[in-house]
C-alpha cells in the first residue's frame, strides 16, 4: 500500500522494460516518503528478451519468460497504468495517452525498448510481422501457429525471417524447433556477407551448423529492396517467394521520442548523458534500447538494460533527494549466449567461444536467477499498516478489500436498518422493502435515486473512476432507469494541491467517459481528504420504458429463469491480486469485466418483459437472490452453468476469499443440496462482486431469446443459471444447488 505520507512528487516509468523493472524492485526495498510512482506499460506482462527464443522454442511457459508488471507493482505499491503513451510535453511535464487522459510528472524515465526499422523497405510495414516490440511477439506467433493449423492436411508453409544478427538467427531456430513436425520450409534473408557480424569466427561456424541442422536455408549478400505480398524482391534482382514473413532488422525508436523535442541521436534514440538523463532536461531519464549513452554508444543488447537498472535506480532516487548522481560506463564487451534451437547454445566473449548443451544450461541458470527476481519477491515488504484482525476464513494479516469486497455484511445492515425502522418509522423503509434505488419523496414517482462509492480497487485512477461511476449506474439500470445526472463524493489521499488536482483530473475523466456514455450529467459534488481513496456517485435517472415500466428486485413467480450478464469472481481475483497470487491477465480481464456497462441489459430485459432485476454487487450471487426471492419464492441454481471469470475459480481452490466473503457466506443456511457439489465452485456464491452483471427473471418461453440477444450484444458470457421454484412451507433452506 502507499505509504503515510502525504504525496508530493510523482515518479512516471514508461515502459515495463528491463531497467524499469528492477527500477522497481530496488525502490520498492527503500520508499521514498511522499514519491508516488507509476508505470505506463501496454500490457500487464513483459518479456525477457533472453527467454524469448526458448519460449518460441517451447523451452518455457509464457510465465516463465514475463515479468507480471501488474503483480510486481501491486508487491510494490506503484500505480500500473496499462496504456500506451503516444507523444511527451517535457516543458509541460505531461504525457499523452492513447484513448485516456494525459498524465503528469515531476520526473520521468523512459524504458520502452525499440521497434524494427520498417520504412527503409518499401512494403515492409505493410506485409511484414515484426519481431519488435518484443511485447508483441508472442501473440503474433500464436496467430501464426493458429494460421498453420487451419491449413489443410500436408500443405508446405514457407516461412521467412529477414535479419542476419542474433536476434533473427535465435528467432529462426526457435521456430525451426518448435515446427520440426509440420511440413514448413524456413529461409533466413541477410542482406551482409555473413551472419553475427561482430561475433568470432567458432561462434559462427556453430550458429551454421546449427541452422543447416534445423533444416533452415540461409541466404547472405541478399539486401532485400522490396516486399510485395507473398514475395521479396532482392537487390541483385532475384525474387522470394514467402507464405509468412518475420522482419527482424536493425532497431528503431518511437516517432513520439523524437517528436517531443528533446534531442536524439541519428536514429532517433533519446540522447542521454553517463548519469541516464537527457542532455537537455534533467527531469527526463531514459535507459535499455531507447536511450543512446552519447559517450558510451553500445549496440541495443538487453544485457545492457540489465546493467543499467542499478545505476537508475540510484540516480532517480539522488535527483528526487537532491543528492549527487552516479556515472555509468557500460562495458565495451559483454558475454553474448546464443540458443541454437534444441537446448544447445554457443558463447562468444571477444576471441572465447564456446558450444554445447552446458552453454545452454548456463545459460537457462542465469536467465532464470534473473527472472527469480521478480518470482520470488520479498516476504518482508511491508503491505500496509491497517491495525486490523483478519476476518476468519480470510488469510492471516489479510487486508480488508477494496471494491464492494469492502461493504458491510448483509445481516448487520439489515439488523440496523430493522432496529431503525422501530424508532423512525416515518423515515425509514420498513424492514425487508429497502431497495438498491429509490422514488425521490413527494415527487410523481417519475424519477429515482440511488447511491454507490468504492474503496480504491485499482491503482490506476482514470479507471478507478470509470469502474466507480460505472458501478453507481449499474443501481439505476437495475432498475430499469436511464440516467440523468449525478454527483460526486472524493475522498482523497493527503497531497499537495498539484497532486491532488492531478488526481482529480484522472478520477473525474474516468467518471466523465462513462457517463458521457451514458448522457448522464455530472452536476457537481463534493471532495475531500483522508487516509485513503474512496470514490462514489448519487446517481437519479428517469424510465428507461416509453411506456414508463421500471424493473423491480421482487416481482419473480414459480417457473421464471435466471439469467446472469457477466462473469462471477472480481472479489476473489482481487483479493488474489492483493495477496500477489494473480495473474496480471486475469486482473485485466476482471476489469475489462467490471467497465461492461449494464444499460444495453438492462434495456434488453425490459424488451423482454423481465419480471425481476438486481445487479450483483457486495452480497455476492447468493445473498442477492435471496433478496429477489423474499420469504414465498424457492429456486434452484446449476453451478455447472454459472460463467466464471478467468483464475477466479483456481483462486478459489487455493484457498483465497475475499475479506467480505465470510460474512456473505452466513447466507449458505438458505442451501439445500441434494447431491455433492463441487464445494469451492460453490464458494463462488458467496464472492463480492464490483461492478457485477445483472440477475434477471424472466418468463421460461422467452428466456432463450433473452439469453441470445444479450450474446448477441456484449455479453458473451450471460447464460441462464437456473430457475424459480415455490417454496414449501417449513422448508429450511430456499435455493437448491444442483
Amino acid at each position: 500500500m502507499r505509504s503515510a505520507a502525504a504525496i508530493s512528487k510523482d515518479l512516471v516509468l514508461v515502459g515495463g522494460g528491463h531497467s524499469h523493472a528492477l527500477v522497481l524492485r530496488m525502490l520498492a526495498m527503500r520508499p521514498i516518503a511522499g514519491l508516488r510512482i507509476t508505470l505506463i506499460s501496454p500490457a500487464s506482462h513483459t518479456p525477457y528478451s533472453g527467454m524469448l527464443p526458448g519460449l518460441i522454442a517451447g523451452h518455457y511457459t509464457f510465465e516463465q519468460a514475463h515479468i507480471d508488471l501488474a503483480r510486481l507493482c501491486q508487491w510494490a505499491g506503484v500505480r500500473f497504468i496499462a496504456a500506451h503513451v503516444t507523444a511527451m510535453d517535457p516543458a509541460a511535464r505531461r504525457l499523452s495517452l492513447a484513448g485516456r487522459p494525459d498524465i503528469s510528472y515531476d520526473l520521468v524515465s523512459i524504458d520502452i525498448g525499440s521497434q524494427p526499422e520498417l520504412d527503409s523497405v518499401p512494403g515492409a510495414r505493410e506485409h511484414a510481422v515484426p519481431v519488435k516490440p518484443v511485447a508483441g511477439l508472442w501473440q503474433r506467433w500464436q496467430d501464426l501457429l493458429e494460421r498453420l493449423a487451419a491449413l489443410p492436411s500436408g500443405r508446405r508453409q514457407r516461412i521467412a525471417v529477414v535479419g542476419g544478427g542474433a536476434g533473427s538467427v535465435e528467432l529462426a531456430l526457435a521456430m525451426a524447433h518448435c515446427l520440426a513436425q509440420r511440413p514448413v520450409d524456413l529461409e533466413l534473408w541477410c542482406g551482409a556477407p555473413e551472419i553475427l557480424q561482430g561475433y568470432n569466427r567458432r561462434a559462427r561456424k556453430a550458429t551454421v551448423a546449427a541452422l543447416a541442422r534445423h533444416g533452415v536455408a540461409v541466404a547472405v549478400d541478399a539486401r532485400v529492396e522490396r516486399v510485395e505480398a507473398g514475395r521479396l524482391l532482392l537487390a541483385d534482382g532475384r525474387e522470394a517467394p514467402y507464405d509468412e514473413l518475420f522482419w527482424c532488422t536493425g532497431a528503431a525508436a518511437a516517432p513520439w521520442v523524437a517528436a517531443s523535442g528533446l534531442p536524439v541521436d541519428e536514429r532517433g534514440f533519446l540522447a542521454v548523458t553517463d548519469s541516464l538523463q537527457s542532455i537537455a532536461d534533467g527531469r527526463v531519464f531514459g535507459a535499455g534500447d531507447i536511450a543512446t549513452q552519447l559517450n558510451h554508444p553500445r549496440p541495443k543488447a538487453g544485457v545492457y538494460a540489465v546493467r543499467q537498472g542499478p545505476v537508475l535506480a540510484h540516480n532517480l532516487r539522488a535527483a528526487l533527494l537532491g543528492k549527487p548522481l552516479r556515472q555509468h560506463r557500460p562495458q565495451q564487451r559483454f558475454l553474448s549466449l546464443v540458443s541454437l534451437g534444441d537446448r544447445l547454445a554457443t558463447a562468444d566473449r571477444g576471441p572465447f567461444s564456446a558450444t554445447g548443451h552446458w552453454v545452454w544450461r548456463w545459460k537457462d541458470s542465469i536467465d532464470r536467477k534473473f527472472m527469480g527476481r521478480f518470482e520470488q519477491l520479498p516476504a518482508s515488504m511491508p503491505r500496509g499498516d491497517w491495525g486490523r484482525l483478519p476476518q476468519p476464513g480470510t488469510a492471516p494479516g489479510q487486508a480488508p478489500c477494496g471494491g464492494c469486497g469492502a461493504k458491510v455484511g448483509a445481516d448487520p445492515l439489515a439488523r440496523a436498518l430493522a432496529e431503525l425502522a422501530q424508532r423512525f418509522p416515518l423515515h425509514c423503509p420498513p424492514p425487508g422493502t429497502a431497495d438498491d434505488t429509490a422514488p425521490i419523496p413527494g415527487g410523481t414517482g417519475a424519477v429515482v435515486q440511488s447511491l454507490d462509492m468504492l474503496r480504491e480497487l485499482v491503482a490506476d485512477p482514470w479507471l478507478m473512476g470509470r469502474i466507480a461511476a460505472n458501478h453507481a449506474l449499474s443501481d439505476l439500470y437495475a432498475s430499469g432507469a436511464r440516467p440523468v445526472s449525478a454527483l460526486a463524493a472524493i475522498s482523497l489521499p493527503y497531497a499537495g494541491p498539484e497532486i491532488l488536482q492531478r488526481e482529480l483530473e484522472q478520477l473525474l475523466a474516468g467518471a466523465l467517459h462513462e457517463m458521457a456514455r451514458a448522457d448522464c450529467l455530472l452536476a457537481g459534488g463534493h471532495s475531500m481528504q483522508g487516509p485513503e481513496l474512496n470514490v462514489g456517485f448519487a446517481v437519479n435517472g428517469v424510465a428507461m420504458a416509453s411506456d414508463g415500466r421500471w424493473l423491480r428486485k421482487r416481482g419473480l413467480a414459480v417457473g421464471d429463469r435466471l439469467l446472469l450478464t457477466k462473469p462471477l469472481g472480481t472479489g476473489v481475483l482481487f483479493a488474489a491480486h492483493m495477496q500477489l497470487l494473480a495473474d496480471g491477465r486475469d486482473i485485466s480481464a476482471a476489469i475489462d469485466a467490471m467497465l461492461a456497462s449494464n444499460g444495453p441489459a438492462a434495456e434488453l430485459a425490459l424488451t423482454n418483459l423481465a419480471s425481476a432485476c438486481t445487479d450483483i454487487t457486495g452480497f455476492g450471487l447468493l445473498g442477492h437472490l435471496l433478496e429477489m426471492l423474499g420469504e414465498e419464492l424457492g429456486a434452484t441454481l446449476h453451478l455447472a452453468q454459472l460463467p466464471l471469470l478467468p483464475g477466479a475459480l483456481a483462486q478459489l481452490r487455493g484457498g483465497v476469499r475475499s475479506s467480505m466473503h465470510p460474512a456473505n457466506a452466513t447466507a449458505s443456511a438458505g442451501l439445500v443440496l441434494k447431491a455433492p457439489v463441487d464445494e469451492d465452485l460453490q464458494q463462488i456464491l458467496f464472492d463480492p462482486q464490483t461492478s457485477g452483471g445483472l440477475l434477471i427473471g424472466v418468463a421460461a418461453d422467452r428466456a432463450e431469446a433473452l439469453r441470445d440477444a444479450l450474446h448477441g450484444s456484449t455479453y458473451l458470457q450471460a447464460e441462464i443459471i437456473g430457475e424459480v421454484t415455490a417454496r414449501s412451507p417449513g422448508a429450511t433452506g430456499q435455493v437448491l444447488i444442483l
